[in-house]
């Protein structure tokens, strides 16, 4: 993108929650969605001169195979087992898009969506 003429382009990264309330025994994956985060800062800021806008999404309980258990129980920071409601991924390409049809001189820097009666907001 550096390179390229006209120079310019839009990274999103693939964040997640996680980076800010994480689960119990997730330390791997929790500890890389900080780093992304971090990535995205950084990059962000060097990508300007450059026309290179940076963004992230940070997505909980889309409905993929990596989140099916969620629905029949899922271990909670209190160390209970709950199910977990969860939300069409296409909600989350909708977002995407939003973010990729943006013009380079607007910018997403972070956005989060998950499934509204997830236990995200007041865990951890």
């Amino acid at each position: 993108m550096k390179e390229q003429e006209p120079r310019g382009g839009r990274i999103i990264n693939n964040g997640s929650i996680a980076a800010h309330a994480p689960r119990p025994h997730s330390v791997a994956y929790t500890a890389t969605k900080h780093a992304l985060t971090g990535l995205t800062k950084s990059l962000s800021l060097d990508g300007r001169p450059y026309r290179i806008a940076v963004g992230q999404i940070d997505i909980g309980n889309a409905a993929t195979d990596m989140t099916a258990r969620m629905q029949s129980g899922i271990l909670q920071a209190n160390g209970e087992l709950a199910s977990e409601p969860v939300m069409d991924v296409a909600d989350v390409a909708r977002t995407v898009r939003h973010m990729a049809e943006l013009p380079l001189e607007a910018n997403v820097q972070f956005a989060t969506v998950l499934a509204t009666n997830m236990p995200y907001i007041g865990r951890g």
